[in-house]
């Protein structure tokens, strides 16, 4: 699987938040007023609620934003349907998962597969789920970190685009859980910057389990 050629204009991006919005901000902070440069540009934010710091980020900076609750839908299936159509009314290449704390389901991966990104608290293939963090310190690694991939129809089982380390330290306990998760966030912004920058500027190719930046053979 193989993204499009480079173009001259900037990539699309949604992201999609569920928080705060901190991942959003490094991108919008990195694009800043220079999209061409960056690779890409958001064209919108989506949220699984309403009421949320992300949103606010995304009005300050002057974007289109949507909200997709769950409970204003019959099934899972059929907001997992919602999620996907008003996400392609932006026609993006890219689909960005900035602390979006909700599974999509089979439609979204269908329009989307291979093109949606999202960033996990721990080195996957180790300690997938909600609770990456806790589950590290828990088993007493020594070194821990983050992983951007792709998303597909697992739990943090897609494709890795990029990892960064982050070191385990005497004073990190299950007590301290959230001064270690703060030091992997750091890295975790600024690694979803530059892989968001790099596969939208040089393109990427999937093969198996393996992602190529760049365009590969061509």
């Amino acid at each position: 699987m193989a993204s499009p050629p480079p173009s001259t204009a900037p990539a699309r991006l949604v992201v999609l938040v569920s928080g705060s919005g901190t991942n959003l901000q490094a991108l919008l902070d990195a694009i800043g007023d220079d999209p061409e440069g960056f690779g890409a540009q958001i064209v919108a934010v989506g949220a699984d609620r309403s009421g949320i710091a992300g949103l606010e980020r995304a009005e300050r900076a002057g974007l289109p934003t949507f909200v997709c609750r769950v409970k204003d839908h019959a099934t899972r299936e059929e907001w997992d349907a919602a999620l996907a159509a008003a996400t392609a009314g932006y026609r993006p290449d890219l689909v960005v998962s900035a602390g979006f704390m909700k599974i999509v389901g089979k439609e979204f991966l269908a329009r989307f597969g291979g093109r949606f990104i999202n960033t996990h608290p721990a080195l996957l293939p180790s300690f997938p789920g909600a609770h990456g963090v806790r589950d590290a310190l828990a088993y007493g690694v020594k070194v821990t970190g983050c992983t951007v991939h792709f998303v597909d129809d697992g739990v943090d089982t897609g494709p890795i685009i990029a990892q960064g380390v982050v070191e385990v330290t005497e004073e990190d306990t299950a007590e301290g859980e959230a001064a270690l998760h703060e030091r992997i966030k750091e890295i975790e912004r600024k690694l979803l910057v530059e892989a968001v920058g790099r596969l939208a500027r040089d393109g990427y190719r999937i093969e198996g389990r393996k992602v190529h930046l760049g365009h590969v053979g061509e």
